[in-house]
C-alpha cells in the first residue's frame, strides 16, 4: 500500500522536490513542469482569496478543458473552498440551477456562458468570464505573489460537489472531501502497476469532479503527465494519442466504435496506448473486438460513479474480459449486491482495508443521503449481479427498470441484443404506460449511414435472442440521440417522443 497525499496542496510536493523540471500537464495553450503547476496553483489560490473566496465557499467553473479549469480547481482546494464543476453544454436554466442550488459565491465561466446566464432573471452568483488572457481572474494571477498559500486545510471537510448527470430528475450534487478525491488516483496506480511513464490523456470535460480525480490527482501520485485534450472526435483523438504519446486514454463506447471504424485513424496511430478504458456494460462486444483486432489493445471495462467517486470495478491490466462483465471491484472496495442492487463499501481484507470511505452525502438532501447510504452501504441505484469469479455484471439503473405485466425488463439487456447488429449506430429502451400491463417496451434506434434493415428484421433478431415480453413493442427510428457530456443518451428526452 502506498500513502495517500493528505491534501491536494500535497500532491505535487514529492516531484517537485525530486524532479521539479519533469512534465506535469499538457494542455491545448502550453506545457508545464510540476514546479511551474505547483507555482501556478499557488498563485490561482491567493488570486480567488484576493477576489473574496474563503474557505468553505463553493467556486464553480465552467471552462474548457485547458490550464485555467486545472489551476482554478486547484487553488479553490488549497484555499479549502468547495468545487463546482458546470458543464458548458448544459442549457442555461440547468446552469442556473447548479449554481443555485450549491450556491456557488463564484462563477469562472467562458464569454458564451456568462452571455447564457444574463438572460435569466435572477441569480446571486458572481460571475467572471475567464477568455482570451484578459479579464479580472488573469489579472488577479498575474498580481498574485508566487510564494506558497499557507491554508490549515481539513482533508475530511467537504471539497467538492459531484453533480449527477441528470438524466433522470434533477441532478443531486454528491458530496467529497479532499481525502475522497486523492484515494482512487492513489489505489489505481498501486493496483495497476504506473509509474512516472504515465501519460492520462482526457477530452471529457473537466467540468466533471471524476475527471479531476482522473487527471492531476491521479497522475501528480507517480510522477505521470495528465494530457488534457479539447477534440472528441476519432481523427482528433487519435491525433493527440500519436502526438502526446498517450499511454492511457478512456472514452465512450461511441468513440470507441468510431476509432475502430474510422480507416483514417491507423493502427500505429494508438501505437504507445496500454490502456483503453470505457463503460463495462455500455460497450457491445462487436465494438470491443473491432478495436481490438485493429490496435492491438484490448478495450478496458470500468464501472463508476459520481457518488464512489469514479472508478468502482475494472477489468485487471492483463487485459482479461468477461462477456459483459465491468471487471473487478479495486482493492479498497468491497461490492454487494443487495436485492439486486449494487451497493459499495470499504474492503475489509488486503492491504487497502478500510481506507475507503464513501461520499459525505447529498449537497442540502437529507433524506436522498438516509436512502443511499443505509446500513453502512453506499446503495447505487443501479442492478447487477457478481459472477463467480467476482466480475461485475451491470444491468440497469433502478429507475429504468420497466415493470411489464409484474415481469422485469432491463433495458440495458434489449439494447445489447440489438447492438449486435451491425446497422445500429445507437438505441435506448425506456418503459411506455400501458393501462393492461403498466408498462410497454419501446425503443428508439438510431442507424448507422447506409444501413439497410426494417422494422421486421429487427423484431426478428430479438425474438430469436429474448424472450417474448422483452422484445420492443413500439419502435422509433431516429436521426440522431441527444447525448450528455459523457456521451451517455439523454434518456430524459424519450418519454416525450413516444408520448
Amino acid at each position: 500500500m502506498k500513502s495517500i497525499p493528505r491534501t491536494v496542496a500535497d500532491v505535487f510536493a514529492p516531484v517537485v522536490a525530486e524532479d521539479p523540471g519533469r512534465e506535469a500537464l499538457v494542455t491545448p495553450s502550453g506545457r508545464w513542469s510540476y514546479a511551474e503547476l505547483d507555482q501556478l496553483a499557488g498563485r490561482a489560490a491567493h488570486a480567488l482569496s484576493a477576489m473574496g473566496v474563503r474557505a468553505g465557499d463553493r467556486v464553480a467553473g465552467a471552462l474548457p478543458n485547458d490550464l485555467d479549469i486545472v489551476l482554478a480547481f486547484h487553488g479553490a482546494m488549497r484555499l479549502g473552498a468547495i468545487w463546482v464543476g458546470i458543464n458548458r453544454a448544459l442549457a442555461p436554466p440547468e446552469k442556473r440551477y447548479l449554481l443555485d442550488d450549491s450556491g456557488a459565491s463564484l462563477l469562472l465561466c467562458d464569454g458564451a456562458t456568462a452571455e447564457q446566464l444574463a438572460a435569466i432573471d435572477g441569480g446571486a452568483t458572481r460571475v467572471v468570464v475567464v477568455e482570451g488572457g484578459t479579464g479580472e481572474w488573469n489579472d488577479a494571477l498575474a498580481g498574485a505573489p508566487d510564494d506558497p498559500f499557507v491554508a490549515e486545510i481539513d482533508p475530511h471537510a467537504p471539497a467538492g460537489i459531484a453533480y449527477t448527470s441528470g438524466t433522470t430528475g434533477y441532478p443531486k450534487g454528491a458530496v467529497h472531501s479532499q481525502y475522497n478525491l486523492l484515494v482512487p488516483g492513489a489505489v489505481l496506480t498501486a493496483s495497476r502497476g504506473w509509474g512516472p511513464t504515465l501519460r492520462k490523456g482526457d477530452f471529457i470535460p473537466l467540468t466533471i469532479l471524476n475527471l479531476q480525480v482522473l487527471t492531476t490527482l491521479m497522475t501528480a501520485q507517480v510522477g505521470g503527465c495528465s494530457v488534457i485534450f479539447d477534440r472528441n472526435d476519432a481523427a482528433g483523438v487519435a491525433e493527440w494519442i500519436r502526438a502526446e504519446r498517450i499511454t492511457v486514454w478512456n472514452g465512450p463506447p461511441a468513440l470507441i466504435h468510431s476509432l475502430a471504424g474510422d480507416a483514417g485513424v491507423a493502427p500505429e496511430d494508438l501505437a504507445t496506448l496500454a490502456e483503453a478504458w470505457t463503460g463495462g456494460g455500455d460497450c457491445p462486444e462487436p465494438v470491443r473486438a473491432a478495436f481490438e483486432q485493429k490496435f492491438g489493445t484490448p478495450v478496458t471495462s470500468t464501472y463508476g460513479l459520481s457518488e464512489a467517486p469514479t472508478v468502482v470495478t475494472i477489468n485487471p491490466p492483463d487485459g482479461t474480459h468477461v462477456s459483459g462483465g465491468s471487471g473487478l471491484p479495486l482493492p479498497h472496495l468491497a461490492v454487494h449486491i443487495v436485492d439486486d442492487e449494487i451497493c459499495i463499501a470499504p474492503a475489509t481484507t488486503g492491504e487497502w482495508a478500510g481506507v475507503y470511505r464513501p461520499m459525505l452525502g447529498y449537497w442540502q438532501r437529507d433524506d436522498a443521503t438516509a436512502d443511499a447510504l443505509r446500513d453502512g452501504l453506499l446503495h447505487t441505484g443501479d442492478l447487477g449481479f457478481v459472477d463467480d469469479d467476482g466480475y461485475l455484471h451491470v444491468r440497469d439503473r433502478k429507475s429504468l427498470l420497466i415493470i411489464r405485466g409484474g415481469a422485469n425488463v432491463y433495458p440495458a439487456e434489449i439494447e445489447r441484443v440489438l447492438h449486435e447488429l451491425p446497422e445500429i449506430e445507437a438505441c435506448a429502451v425506456v418503459g411506455v404506460p400501458d393501462e393492461r400491463l403498466g408498462e410497454r417496451v419501446a425503443v428508439a434506434v438510431q442507424f448507422r449511414p447506409g444501413a439497410e434493415i426494417g422494422e421486421e428484421e429487427l423484431r426478428a433478431h430479438c425474438f430469436a435472442n429474448l424472450a417474448k415480453y422483452k422484445v420492443p413493442e413500439r419502435w422509433l427510428f431516429v436521426d440522431e440521440f441527444s447525448r450528455n457530456s459523457m456521451g451517455k443518451i439523454q434518456r430524459r428526452d424519450l418519454p416525450a417522443l413516444f408520448a
